[in-house]
Order: structure tokens, then C-alpha cells, then sequence
């Protein structure tokens, strides 16, 4: 089966016809402040989590994957190699990723090699490769509903989504 295009090759997908009223696909803080406020929504209520959720998803697909890697980043677990991955590249990583790294880091525990740093077990530059192959698919096929219905399940849900999003709803403002 062949490639439509290089895999160093991210396409802008801005031309779907679902953007929520967002000028091309592009996330408007002052618009979806708006919305807030004409709809008058409790922070912690479905709608406004599931508002959240796809504005959320929205913003991820904008954020192109790099496809210049070339250092080698040494970590002792998935979760510190996610953190350098943020610092080195200044983008967040989606919050199915990060939750992710956190199983990956727990189905190590127990094992003879626990206590090992992960870049003596896999090739740091495989498991970069890794997670950015897994943020891929994150940002461009989750749903925002089941993203939604995760963060509404569980209240500490903010954990996991990076400070480098910028905030996405600022009531009274």
C-alpha cells in the first residue's frame, strides 16, 4: 500500500467543513469565551466539560507533530521523556498520551528491570519516536465526546492536560 505523502509530512486538514463556527479551524479564546458566557454554563457541568473537550481536540489537530527529531533525549521513564519531549519541542502532548505514558510507566513496576532507565532498555530515539507516532493518532482521530466523558469521570482530569494549552476558558474575564 503506498503513502499519500512522506511521513515527515504533516497536511493541514483546515479545510474541514466541522469547525464550530472557528475561523479557519483556528482556536479564537475570545470566541469560545462567548460561547461561555451566552450560555451561561457551570464550569464542572457535561456541557460545559464536553464543550471544553472539543475545543480541546480542536486545538491538538492544529499542533503540527515536528518532523525534525534528531537528538537523543536520555530518560529513566516514559513520563520524564514525555516532559523533556515538551520542553525540547515547546508543545504540549495530547492528554491521552500523557495518561498513556503513565500506564507505560506502571506496567513496569514489579518487573526485573524496574529500576533501570528506560534508555538503557529501548533506544531513546525509539521510544521518542514512540510517542510521537501514539501523539499522532491522539490528535488526529480521538473524539472529543470520549475525551469528555473521561475528564467527567474523573474530576482531577487537569493532571494530565499539559500548561502549555493555553487556558481554554476563563470565566469572568
Amino acid at each position: 500500500m503506498k503513502r499519500p505523502i512522506p511521513c515527515d509530512v504533516i497536511s493541514d486538514d483546515s479545510s474541514d467543513a466541522e469547525n464550530d463556527g472557528e475561523e479557519d479551524g483556528v482556536f479564537d479564546p475570545q470566541q469560545h469565551q462567548q460561547f461561555f458566557n451566552q450560555h451561561e454554563l457551570e464550569l464542572d457541568s457535561p456541557e460545559m466539560i464536553t464543550k471544553t473537550a472539543e475545543m480541546y481536540q480542536n486545538y491538538m489537530q492544529e499542533l503540527p507533530i515536528p518532523s525534525l527529531r534528531g537528538s537523543v533525549i536520555p530518560c529513566s521513564s516514559w513520563m520524564e521523556l514525555g516532559r523533556s519531549m515538551k520542553q525540547l519541542y515547546g508543545q504540549p502532548l495530547h492528554y491521552l498520551t500523557n495518561i498513556i505514558l503513565k500506564r507505560w510507566d506502571q506496567l513496569r513496576s514489579g518487573t526485573e528491570n524496574q529500576h533501570q532507565p528506560l534508555d538503557l532498555i529501548i533506544h531513546p530515539s525509539k521510544a521518542e519516536a514512540t510517542i510521537w507516532l501514539v501523539e499522532e493518532v491522539h490528535r488526529k482521530t480521538s473524539s472529543h465526546l470520549h475525551i469528555a466523558q473521561l475528564w467527567i469521570s474523573d474530576p482531577m482530569h487537569q493532571r494530565f492536560v499539559d500548561g502549555l494549552v493555553p487556558e481554554l476558558c476563563t470565566p469572568n474575564s
